[in-house]
Order: C-alpha cells, then sequence, then structure tokens
C-alpha cells in the first residue's frame, strides 16, 4: 500500500490515476444527490456502495502512512471521515449531506492528488491558483446544498436545487436580485455570511490570478520560502540564493 499511495514507479502512479478518477466520479454523485434521491432505495444503494469504496481507501491510505496518529492530526482526514459518516448513516445525517462536497476540497488540497495529476505543478503558480478556485467552487455547492436541504418549500422560489444555486452566486456575487430570498433573521444571517465569505474567496482568487508570480526556496538562513524568480539575493535577510530553474 505504501508502494502505490507514495512510489514514482509508473505502476503506482497509475494506481493513483485510478483513485483520482473514482473520487471524481465519487463528487459528481454528491453534486447531483438531491436530485438521485428521489429514486429511492437506488440511490442508498450507491450510497452504501460508495461508502464502501471511500472507507476502503481511507483504510488503505491510513495504513500506507508513517503512522496513524499522525495520519489523523491532518484536518482533510478529518473531512473525509465526516463524509463517510454521512455515507453510513444518511437517515440520521441526511440535513448534513451537503457537506460531503468538501471532499471535493480535500481531493484537491491533498499531497496524492499534486504528486499524481499535478507533480509538475507543485509549489507553483498553477496549484496556487487551483486551490483558490477549488475553495470558491466548494464554497458555492456547499452552501448551495446547505440552502436546498434546509430551506427548500420553506423560501419563496426555493423549489429545487437549481433554485439554491441561483440564489447562492447572486447572493455571493451581491448582485441580490431580490426574487429569492430567505425568511426570518436567520435567513438574512446566512445571507450575509455568504456574501462576506464569497467576496472573501473571490478576492483571493482574483488577487492569485494577478499578483506577481514567486517560487518556493526556502532561504538557508532565514527561511524565507517565497522569492521573485530571478532572486538573486533573499530579501529578507540578504543571503546569496541559488534558485534552480525549471531546467535543472
Amino acid at each position: 500500500m505504501r508502494y502505490l499511495y507514495h512510489g514514482t514507479q509508473p505502476t503506482a502512479v497509475k494506481f493513483r490515476l485510478m483513485v483520482i478518477v473514482i473520487d471524481l466520479a465519487i463528487i459528481g454523485f454528491f453534486i447531483a444527490a438531491p436530485i438521485l434521491k428521489e429514486a429511492g432505495w437506488v440511490f442508498y444503494a450507491l450510497d452504501y456502495f460508495i461508502a464502501l469504496i471511500l472507507g476502503l481507501d481511507l483504510a488503505a491510505r491510513a495504513y500506507a502512512h508513517s503512522t496513524i496518529k499522525d495520519w489523523l492530526k491532518r484536518p482533510i482526514v478529518w473531512v473525509d471521515l465526516f463524509v463517510l459518516a454521512t455515507l453510513l448513516f444518511p437517515a440520521w445525517l441526511a440535513n448534513f449531506g451537503f457537506l460531503r462536497l468538501l471532499r471535493l476540497w480535500s481531493l484537491l488540497n491533498s499531497d496524492l492528488f499534486w504528486r499524481t495529476v499535478g507533480r509538475r505543478f507543485d509549489d507553483t503558480r498553477v496549484e496556487a491558483i487551483t486551490r483558490a478556485a477549488v475553495a470558491l467552487i466548494t464554497f458555492i455547492f456547499v452552501t448551495t446544498g446547505f440552502v436546498y436541504a434546509y430551506f427548500r418549500g420553506k423560501a419563496e422560489g426555493i423549489n429545487g436545487y437549481l433554485d439554491a444555486l441561483y440564489f447562492t452566486v447572486a447572493t455571493l456575487s451581491t448582485t441580490g436580485f431580490g426574487d429569492i430570498t430567505l425568511p426570518g433573521n436567520w435567513g438574512r444571517v446566512i445571507s450575509i455570511v455568504i456574501m462576506l465569505v464569497g467576496i472573501t474567496l473571490f478576492i483571493r482568487l482574483a488577487q492569485t490570478l494577478i499578483r506577481p508570480h514567486k517560487v518556493k526556496f526556502p532561504c538557508p538562513s532565514c527561511g524565507l520560502q517565497n522569492h521573485d524568480p530571478d532572486a538573486v539575493h533573499c530579501k529578507a535577510c540578504g543571503l546569496l540564493l541559488n534558485i534552480p530553474d525549471e531546467g535543472h
């Protein structure tokens, strides 16, 4: 397992690619879950099948890690464990099903992804942009799921998943058409939170796109991580740097 999850040989890379493809298919199921629930027992059969796959994957990752104690200290692991709990107990945790979309965030922020698909872009501008974009997309879908789960049929205009997505995007962008609003004081508070967090994530993405590119190279003297690509001296301590270019 350690060879498959951490190895650099073609067999190990192909295995991790398969794991990532399966993960993306599972995330697609999570996005479509509000609609698929109408299928009744078929939905729950798929739910438990995915729980089995996710459980086996988490067990394998825990076994492949150096120690389970260190593995459990990672926040991403607890996100995945909670997602697994919503799959194992759908009847009791149905109202928290929208949090399954956090799996998208945990996948695109995992070492497994960047060592496999994104190994060429690890610690680069591409990685920073990807992480910022995924944070925004995950927030949109998690918020949409929350609004759909708790306000469908209670808020005027929210009768389906698309209505919840429309409200989330309109609120996040501060467009505020006003054709769909959440009722009561709590509805206003939730709308404010969506606007503030959404704008923050959007600004973070914009800053990542337009700010000057930095390379990651720890300074041997002061430890400063980020430097200009053509930096000769460390801006913090002035030490002469030897930053390798892409060809070395």
